[in-house]
């Protein structure tokens, strides 16, 4: 038992050249020094993700800056009457947007249209997703060749976040580029607010008022302007399958293609427009959650919240009268189509129906479709008129595509 005992005392008090000690001594440095390194890397990665999520939480808590009270056309425009809204938040400093827009404007300067060009009488057409829409008259110098514009404008009191969103869109249709079948961009006023987009008018606006102005007048036998046959229906999908090619060339896609958002032409040439859903995939690579899109003109694929591409544009969903907006989905599902119009000839119904096929990959393309009406036009009636006998009420028909009255065309008033 001595001998023990003196055995520890001497390995405890041992010199430090003494080997056994030497080991013992790194073994406690080798366990406290990296001990103290984590502990020191865990506090300082704390406080990062502290701070982080203290500027996340300020920023979620920022109110959201939104223009909610209308202002008449020539307030809103000469910019008069600019942060009276009632229900306005926290605007971004003024400062901020007018340095963004001095930045940003170089970039449009091939776009820019002088401001005194623009006429100040401004007639009302639509209520647009990002402000009021009007039309008007752009003076050239020359008052014979002054033409009428299209005016987009973003409602004001207007947000760092609203700017930079309109500006993309207008963006946007610089890269699309032209094409004859879709509206173009005529210009734009982005130096200064308020801010709007020149597009170009088409005279017989939307193609949706324009179908019912000729059942209008079908109906009434007062010397119709337009007679519209299965020839000229052909004729109007020709064109618009050839804005989709181009859609789909440039890797995008529609989404919302409906009458409503096609314009026509005195010589019947089609454009497409309601280019917003395009944009967004073009910018973000995703639709906003936030845009809502009429379920009877959605294809199954996107119904089910499944990705969709440029064969969901084609399938064909008109109204059915008789199925709710909220049951479209169910009615698909259980492989219904809409019956044979009275006025639609065979060939067109079947060319119909294979738009409305449930799987996309089993629908045509927009090349394919085209060649398929080109097809069918050779041989289609040129002659007769199609007359639709139904009476034209836009505030049921509003109900039964499941859409409001207020999102119809801009000229649905002449009926």
């Amino acid at each position: 038992m001595g001998d023990e005992r003196g055995m520890t005392r001497m390995l405890l008090e041992c010199s430090l050249s003494d080997k056994l000690c030497v080991v013992r001594e790194q073994q406690y440095e080798v366990i406290i020094v990296p001990t103290l390194l984590v502990g020191i890397f865990l506090i300082l990665l704390g406080v990062i993700l502290w701070l982080f999520i203290r500027g996340q939480r300020g920023q979620d808590r920022r109110p959201a800056v939104r223009g909610t009270a209308p202002t008449p056309p020539s307030r809103a425009l000469s910019g008069e009457g600019a942060g009276h809204g009632e229900n306005v938040c926290v605007p971004l400093k003024e400062t901020s947007v007018e340095s963004f827009l001095r930045a940003t404007t170089p970039d449009l300067a091939k776009l820019q249209v002088p401001r005194e060009q623009i006429s100040e009488d401004l007639e009302k057409i639509h209520n647009g997703s990002c402000g009021a829409i009007y039309r008007a008259k752009l003076n050239t110098g020359d008052p014979a060749k002054s033409k009428s514009v299209v005016l987009k404008t973003l409602k004001e009191p207007a947000g760092l976040q609203e700017v930079q969103d309109f500006l993309g869109r207008i963006q946007f249709y610089q890269h699309l580029g032209k094409h004859r079948n879709l509206v173009q961009l005529e210009g734009c006023c982005t130096e200064r607010l308020p801010l709007y987009m020149v597009l170009e008018d088409v005279a017989q606006g939307d193609l949706l008022s324009f179908l019912w102005t000729c059942r209008r007048d079908v109906m009434t036998m007062d010397g119709l302007l337009y007679d519209l046959t299965e020839k000229q229906v052909y004729h109007i999908g020709k064109q618009v399958l050839l804005a989709l090619e181009f859609l789909q060339e440039k890797h995008l896609f529609h989404g919302d293609v409906a009458a409503r958002n096609i314009v026509i032409q005195s010589d019947l040439t089609a454009k497409l427009c309601g280019l917003g859903l395009a944009y967004e995939i073009h910018a973000r690579g995703a639709i906003s959650p936030t845009r809502a899109v009429p379920l009877k003109w959605l294809a199954p694929e996107r119904l089910l919240l499944r990705p969709a591409g440029i064969k969901g544009d084609v399938y064909g969903a008109p109204p059915y009268p008789e199925v709710p907006p909220t049951s479209i989905l169910q009615h698909l599902q259980r492989g219904k189509t809409m019956k044979r119009p009275s006025s639609c000839t065979q060939t067109m119904y079947s060319i119909m129906k294979s738009c409305w096929r449930w799987n996309e990959d089993n629908r045509p393309s927009p090349r394919e479709l085209y060649l398929r009406l080109e097809a069918a036009a050779k041989t289609a009636d040129d002659k007769a008129v199609l007359q639709v006998p139904e009476l034209v009420v836009p505030e049921l028909y509003a109900a039964v595509a499941g859409i409001t009255v207020e999102s119809l065309s801009y000229n649905y008033s002449v009926l």
